[in-house]
Order: structure tokens, then sequence, then C-alpha cells
């Protein structure tokens, strides 16, 4: 089973399409780093110069090991001049806790859906 891993991040301003663009053309070698780490999915949202990211993972160290290896600090040294870093040089990133999560059969074919029927109390006869 994946553990799921939320946060937030926030942009400098002036710096969303520069982000944008570096990770429209992330590189290859950062993509086999992120999956070595274990980690299995990430995706991110933007409102304004916040930055919302998930992920699925598959260890629970996955992040720390990712930002702790050479190729990423690479990204990072592009990364600084566009997003807030804390002190230690890592992003400064807010970790969120989940409170709810939801699945469903939708957009899965009917035949592997889990059908449930309702459970109707039977009325009591009338004498």
């Amino acid at each position: 089973m994946p553990i799921r891993r939320a946060f937030t991040l926030e942009l400098k301003p002036n710096s969303f399409a520069q982000y944008k663009e570096f990770h429209d053309h992330i590189w290859p070698e950062l993509v086999r780093e992120i999956e070595a780490c274990g980690i299995a999915q990430i995706t991110t949202f933007e409102n304004n110069l916040r930055l919302f990211l998930y992920s699925e993972i598959y260890n629970e160290s996955a992040w720390e090991r990712l930002w702790s290896s050479k190729i990423h600090e690479k990204w990072g040294k592009c990364m600084k001049p566009l997003m807030r870093f804390n002190a230690e040089g890592k992003v400064d990133a807010g970790p969120l806790q989940e409170i709810f999560h939801l699945e469903t059969g939708a957009g899965k074919p009917v035949e592997s859906r889990t059908v449930r029927k309702a459970r109707v109390k039977p009325k009591a006869k009338q004498i």
C-alpha cells in the first residue's frame, strides 16, 4: 500500500513561469532518483505563489532520501532563486496531515466493481 504525503511550498514573486518550465522539462536522472527513493507519484497544484504537493511513497524516508541526494542538491540550486528555502538549504515545506481519503469504483470496469446490495428489513406481517 502506498503512503500518501502532502505538503505546501511557496514560490518567490514572479517565479511561477520559470518553476513550471523546469518541471515541464524535468531531468531524466532526477526522475530515476525519485523512483529509486521510493516515490511513486508526485502531483503539484498551484494557487498564486502557494504550491500544494501530493505524493505516494513506498518508504517512510523517501522524501528525506531524495532531498539528501546529489541530483536533488543540483536541482535545488536551480530552484533556490524561485522558491523559499529554510536555513538548512532545504525547501521550506509545510507538511500536511491527512484527515480524509475516499476511493470509489469510478473509472473501473463494471465487472471489477464491488457491488453492494442494500439490505431492506422485511415488513412485519399484518394479521
